[in-house]
């Protein structure tokens, strides 16, 4: 049965760290496996614009032995109002798996409902499940483990980053508190659906409109930029909105003395994250954004040839 990656809990718990354990494998080896050698092609479709997942897909899937066929959905009939499902049947006969960066979580998952390779999300309106694989290895990297860590993700917490925070950190077992102003807070449905993991993993759950609660002896503080494409216009409001859900030397004055932090990038010094904290020793957030191309290559060879996962 083909699998598909489209939000963080597609993966359980011993998936989850069987995913991680290849990530760091392909950290210490490049070309441990080429699961794409031929080459077979992976689609990379961007409906946004990208650094981070246009880099690390391309650069990975080579390293793989594939061939990253990177479209821009806008110069394709997409563009031109073709149906996700008439295209998705085009090119599943073309390619050996499909990874997506776009807005609506809808579009993948209609997607993936008539694929029969597997179809990656790549960043949508509602999770970001292949950053969080990157921040999970990054956190493993210089903690040893997951389960039992405190987590805390400051900042818009109706993003796509908290909501994947929520399932990927209950999942790993971890004590999961995001916090946010009232109005952005996560949905209640993914809530719900990582406390119903947490249950299984010993994780726990916490929502607050309190950063000084929420970072209190925190194990990884993390955040991402408070003004996410298509908000520029409210980029005065959001920064008087947020600035309390800062990571700066009182945030990390409060967590754990040997808190690790993360960002996904792209960053803005000086507002959801100080210089200092982002650029000192404490800061996790180079290794973060390497462990893309590790961590991405290990989902798609546990996707495509679990013998060598």
């Amino acid at each position: 049965m083909v699998r598909h990656f489209l939000r963080d809990d597609d993966l359980n718990p011993s998936e989850q760290s069987a995913v991680l354990d290849l990530a760091d494998t392909f950290a210490a080896d490049r070309f441990h496996a080429r699961p794409l050698e031929g080459p077979r092609a992976v689609a990379v479709i961007f409906d946004k614009p990208s650094t981070r997942t246009r880099v690390s897909f391309s650069v990975g899937i080579a390293e793989l032995g594939g061939y990253p066929l990177v479209i821009d959905s806008s110069t394709t009939q997409m563009g031109r109002g073709e149906s996700v499902e008439d295209t998705t049947r085009v090119l599943e006969r073309m390619v050996s798996a499909l990874v997506w960066r776009t807005f609506d979580q809808s579009a993948v998952e209609a997607m993936a409902g008539v694929s029969t390779v597997p179809v990656v999300n790549a960043l949508t309106d509602d999770f970001h499940p292949c950053q969080l694989l990157a921040d999970l290895q990054a956190v493993r990297q210089h903690k040893g483990g997951l389960a039992g860590l405190v987590v805390t993700y400051l900042g818009d917490a109706a993003n796509n980053l908290a909501h994947s925070f929520l399932l990927a950190g209950a999942t790993a077992g971890m004590h999961v508190r995001i916090a946010g102003p009232d109005g952005h807070l996560p949905r209640a449905d993914i809530v719900a659906d990582a406390e119903q993991i947490a249950t299984r993993t010993g994780g726990s759950v916490v929502v607050t409109t309190s950063a000084q609660k929420a970072v209190e002896g925190a194990d990884v503080l993390a955040t991402d930029t408070w003004v996410s494409m298509g908000q520029e216009e409210q980029t005065a409001h959001r920064q008087r909105l947020f600035g309390d859900y800062c990571i700066d030397a009182a945030a990390m004055s409060r967590a754990d003395p040997a808190a690790v932090v993360l960002h996904c990038l792209p960053a803005y010094r000086g507002k959801e994250i100080a210089a200092e904290v982002l650029d000192g020793p404490q800061s996790i957030v180079w290794d973060e954004a390497e462990n893309r191309l590790h961590a991405q290559k290990a989902l798609l060879t546990w996707l495509l040839a679990p013998g060598q996962a």
